[in-house]
């Protein structure tokens, strides 16, 4: 009830206003049965238009810190969250991403939508980063089809790292479903799930026209954040 409210009445009217989406490829999500979305990710706002552009109900895996804040603003945030059926993962270490994994063979396995972003963080500066495994993973355990979402212009109306939101131009583009039958009874096997993921990071390129970076947008974060530590404590 409320995921609805959210779109059409709440969320909806304003999201369309600010970011006049423009969607191609639509057809390719079919209307029922277990799919994988995998999208690019450039700002928070992704969360909201992939959602409000496809007529199924999407769901994704967010992170537990967006179920457990404090206060007025973390009980609201809780509240949008669980209201618009996210599923909150651990991601602090390696039995918590087989729990995530777990968790998402669980939500295909009841033929729902489930929205994945193989990057694993939003991009840093706008270029689309090496994706991680367990999209893969799921992927050749399920043996649902993948179909690759490029965001376009989200980061433009919701700005990384700014509480505002602006007018801009919102395009969402959904390629074609990608089969791996062909890899049936090799999940687990990295070489080969390194293999499907960079196929959908090829097909997430030529969507979205982002330039590719073989690296780890979290690898990047961490650098950074680490360069920006050393420099406050010599100027200390």
């Amino acid at each position: 009830m409320w995921f609805w409210f959210y779109k059409y009445i709440l969320m909806g009217p304003l999201l369309t206003l600010l970011g006049r989406p423009k969607v191609q490829g639509l057809e390719y999500v079919p209307d029922s049965g277990p799919v994988i979305l995998a999208s690019n990710h450039l700002a928070v706002a992704d969360s909201f238009y992939l959602p409000l552009v496809v007529k199924r109900r999407i769901t994704f895996l967010a992170k537990a810190e967006y179920f457990t804040g404090t206060g007025l603003k973390g009980k609201l945030t809780k509240f949008f969250y669980s209201s618009t059926n996210q599923v909150p993962i651990d991601r602090t270490d390696a039995d918590s991403a087989q729990s995530a994994l777990a968790t998402a063979q669980r939500i295909l396995g009841e033929g729902k939508l489930l929205g994945m972003y193989p990057e694993g963080t939003r991009s840093p500066d706008g270029r689309l980063y090496k994706g991680k495994t367990g999209l893969a993973r799921v992927a050749l355990e399920s043996g649902v089809p993948v179909i690759p979402v490029a965001m376009v212009g989200t980061d433009v109306v919701n700005p990384p790292g700014s509480r505002m939101w602006h007018f801009g131009r919102v395009e969402v583009r959904f390629g074609k479903p990608m089969d791996f039958s062909r890899f049936e009874g090799l999940a687990g096997n990295r070489f080969i799930e390194r293999a499907v993921i960079d196929e959908v990071m090829y097909e997430l390129m030529q969507l979205s026209g982002q330039e590719y970076v073989d690296l780890y947008a979290a690898d990047l974060k961490q650098q950074a954040e680490s360069a920006n530590k050393a420099v406050t404590a010599k100027a200390g």
